[in-house]
C-alpha cells in the first residue's frame, strides 16, 4: 500500500492524481463509529481578575459560543432563557452563590431567589448540552452529560453548589439544591 502511494509521486499526469487500489487497507478497520468525531477543547482560562473558577467557566462559555450558535441556526430555537439574563450574567450569579453561602443579589425582578437559581443552572446546563450537541458525530446523551459534569468548569460550579446551596438560608435555594440540580447518574461526582 505504502509503495503504491509512493508510485503517485513519480506520476506526470499532473495534480490532482486519483488511482484506485484493489486491496483494501489491512485490518478490520474501526468498528465503532459512534461518539464525538470533534470533541471540544476547553482550554484553562486566560489571566483574569475573577476567581479562577468564575473565569473557567466565562472562558469556556467563550470557547463554546460558536458551536452553541450553530446549535440555535440548526434547530432554529434555543432552551435558554429560564433564568431571563444572558448566559455570562448566570455563570456570575451561580458563582455568587457559591461565594455568598446560598446568597446572592437576585438577577431578576419577577423571580424569587430559589427560581433564579433553577433557572441560572438549567440555563447552563442548556447552553453547554446545545454546545456539544452541535459537534458532528453521533455523541449520546450519556456522553455528553459524562463531559458536562466530569470535564467542565461549569460542572464543576455546579456540584460546588450543591452542598453550599442545599444548607442555605432560602428555602427555595435549598429546595433546588436538594431536588434536581445534579442528576442521579451524576451525585457520584459529590463526594
Amino acid at each position: 500500500m505504502l509503495r503504491s502511494a509512493l508510485a503517485l509521486l513519480e506520476r506526470g499526469d499532473g495534480p490532482p492524481i486519483l488511482d484506485d487500489f484493489p486491496d483494501d487497507a489491512p485490518g478490520d478497520g474501526p468498528t465503532d463509529m459512534t461518539g464525538w468525531s470533534c470533541p471540544i477543547p476547553l482550554p484553562p482560562a486566560p489571566p483574569s481578575d475573577d476567581p479562577a473558577l468564575l473565569a473557567d467557566v466565562l472562558s469556556e462559555i467563550g470557547t463554546l459560543s460558536p458551536w452553541q450558535a450553530l446549535a440555535v441556526e440548526q434547530r432554529g430555537r434555543t432552551g435558554l432563557g429560564a433564568a431571563g439574563v444572558p448566559i455570562e450574567t448566570v455563570a456570575r450569579f451561580l458563582h455568587d452563590l457559591l461565594e455568598g453561602n446560598g446568597a446572592a443579589d437576585n438577577p431578576s425582578d419577577t423571580l424569587t431567589l430559589g427560581q433564579s437559581f433553577r433557572g441560572a443552572a438549567e440555563d447552563l446546563k442548556t447552553y453547554y448540552m446545545e454546545a456539544a450537541t452541535a459537534q458532528p458525530g453521533n455523541a449520546t446523551s450519556r456522553s455528553v452529560a459524562d463531559w458536562f459534569w466530569g470535564g467542565t468548569a461549569a460542572g464543576r460550579l455546579l456540584l460546588a453548589l450543591h452542598p453550599v446551596c442545599a444548607a442555605a438560608a432560602d428555602d427555595g435555594v435549598k429546595r433546588v439544591a436538594t431536588g434536581q440540580l445534579i442528576p442521579r447518574l451524576h451525585k457520584h461526582r459529590l463526594s
